[in-house]
């Protein structure tokens, strides 16, 4: 798993008027929970930039004035008409206790069913699983070799080591769709 710093510090007072400035100055009201106590802090926006918006997952190592903790980002807010991060929630990890958490998937190879016409789409871009950090892959790889025109890659197919798939078997990876000028002929066989 990739790793990223945020420096924090800690807040003094909590409440509406408070996280409203710390906004106005260019900070992130955030929250460290799942250790012994809950820890109330605020980070710069602009380290956030590498950790929202990318399909990555990263574990974060939060430095709250001097004191370091090894966390994961279990959610982010936004405003809704100008989408900037608003509030921040981080999950402190404890040794030898699993996390639950989104991973996002790749797809490996390329399908017969694409080079006959199809469309390969891509159904879920993150799959949620449980297990130790130290077990978590960056990505999941589902291998689309198999698939041919109307076939589906689902989540009872994939194989994964060290950590439990926490999405229903039946669900939709990634299928192939037929295009509209190959459906008479398919049906057809």
């Amino acid at each position: 798993m990739k790793k990223i710093e945020i420096v924090g510090y800690k807040r003094a007072n909590l409440g509406r008027a408070e996280s409203q400035a710390i906004r106005a100055e260019g900070n992130v009201p955030c929250v460290l929970y799942g250790g012994n106590e809950q820890i109330h802090f605020y980070a710069p926006v602009i380290l956030f930039r590498q950790l929202i918006y990318t399909p990555n997952v990263y574990e974060v190592s939060l430095n709250i004035e001097g004191d370091v903790y090894r966390a994961l980002l279990q959610e982010a807010q936004f405003h809704p008409v100008s989408d900037s991060l608003l509030h921040a929630d981080f999950l402190q990890i404890i040794d030898n206790k699993p996390v639950k958490l989104a991973v996002p998937v790749r797809l490996v190879g390329t399908a017969p069913g694409v080079q006959k016409g199809g469309k390969l789409v891509t159904r879920v871009r993150k799959l949620r699983v449980k297990g130790m950090v130290e077990n978590i892959p960056d990505f999941i790889d589902v291998d689309v070799t198999g698939l041919d025109l109307g076939k589906s890659v689902r989540v009872g197919q994939i194989q994964v080591q060290n950590i439990e798939l926490l999405e229903q078997i039946s669900n939709p990876v990634a299928s192939i769709e037929i295009p509209r000028a190959l459906r008479g002929q398919v049906s057809a066989k």
